[in-house]
């Protein structure tokens, strides 16, 4: 396996701390954007800047093969203030890098140099910098601007970050593997009035109340047990004084499956519940449904082959073939209903370990000693797949 030399581990490191303290939110990345376009540049990458407003293409070709892969990384932070305490800490209030995007991309970054300077392969390298990933569905920004009809792929990867896991395990696993994300929010309008005569007026918290309690039943006994789903209602706002009624209660829903099918009953069944608990109570309900992130499904072919690189290259104890699905929400999704591919995660620390803090916390870091062990699997990957002999 070819490995990061002392002095690129060192720079890499450097390299992911400034990012680090100089975090920029969704389509905002434009420092981090002009970085990572100067260093492909720099080592011979054919650079294209703007995709999806702040995102950038680095494509290497080597020899005549007709074959290409992507890999992805994303740039983007949250509006989270950082209480990590590391020196390298964010420089902008209230801005961070609780996810690990930094480290994301220094990863890829020195997988780049490498591939550039030393790597074996014959076809073409599409290395893919994507910004907004936290919301912003940065992804289909970049589609929407002819990603894949620019720098066609015939598969895709991506890497992330998960703490809880031992740091440097490459965990891997086919078919749905992240949740869709939707979001709902309910309006319900009645009749306010005085609280000492609610027989005059039409309350709306106590049918929003039945209604948090009534969607709790969707997922215990609409949806399949061996289903995973998520329904939560994560804000309710109605009234101010004890006293008064309101006529309006808002309630801000968060729906999540691992199963389009799944996805599609859920949205459905929680439409038609809310309808009929609002008319039960004499309100009406104005629901207004925003689709957010896809399944992410995982291709099992290119799933297979990218465990068959870990499993030649990195030891058995540091591999886990079988990962858990997450309930959390990747816009990676949309890539792989576009090219088959897979996503998978390293291990950012676990227990006591450095790196154990989960993401999107303030006291959140990326663990620097998985610059080497990412960079790594990519170059292993990248000259595998597109290996002269095959």
């Amino acid at each position: 396996m070819e490995c990061l030399s002392p002095v690129a581990i060192e720079e890499f490191t450097r390299l992911r701390r400034d990012i680090h303290r100089h975090p920029e939110l969704a389509f905002d990345e434009h420092r981090t954007s002009a970085l990572v376009a100067e260093k492909l540049a720099s080592w011979g990458y054919a650079v294209t800047t703007g995709l999806g407003g702040t995102g950038v293409v680095g494509q290497l070709r080597r020899g005549s093969s007709a074959r290409a892969i992507g890999l992805r990384a994303d740039m983007d932070a949250l509006p989270i203030t950082e209480d990590s305490g590391a020196d390298w800490s964010s420089c902008h209030h209230g801005v961070m890098h609780a996810c690990g995007h930094d480290g994301h991309t220094a990863m890829l970054l020195a997988a780049a140099q490498h591939l550039a300077q030393h790597g074996t392969f014959d076809g073409t390298l599409n290395l893919i910098f994507q910004p907004a990933e936290e919301g912003g569905g940065g992804a289909l920004k970049m589609m929407e601007d002819g990603l894949f009809d620019r720098f066609p792929c015939d598969a895709i990867f991506a890497m992330h970050n998960m703490p809880g896991m031992a740091q440097g395990e490459l965990v891997f696993r086919s078919g749905p593997t992240m949740a869709s994300s939707d979001h709902a929010t309910v309006t319900l309008h009645g009749v306010g009035g005085h609280g000492a005569m609610p027989h005059k007026a039409t309350d709306v918290v106590v049918a929003a109340a039945s209604l948090v309690m009534a969607l709790q039943t969707i997922v215990s006994r609409n949806v399949d047990p061996l289903q995973p789903a998520v329904v939560t209602v994560g804000a309710i706002h109605a009234g101010q004084a004890n006293n008064v009624i309101p006529a309006t209660a808002r309630l801000e829903i968060s729906v999540r499956a691992l199963d389009p099918q799944v996805r599609q009953d859920m949205e459905r069944r929680i439409k038609a519940l809310i309808a009929l608990q609002a008319e039960s109570f004499g309100v009406r309900a104005d629901i207004a449904w925003r689709p957010g992130y896809a399944v992410l499904v995982n291709d099992a072919t290119q799933t297979a082959r990218a465990l068959a690189v870990a499993q030649r290259h990195f030891p058995a104890s540091q591999i886990n073939p079988s990962g858990p699905m997450l309930t959390g929400s990747e816009d990676f999704a949309f890539m792989l209903e576009r090219v088959p591919g897979s996503y998978l995660l390293i291990g950012n620390g676990a227990g006591e370990q450095m790196g154990a803090c989960m993401v999107h916390n303030p006291g959140y870091d990326f663990n620097d000693h998985n610059i080497p062990t990412g960079a790594a699997y990519w170059i292993a990957l990248v000259q595998d797949l597109l290996s002269p002999t095959h």
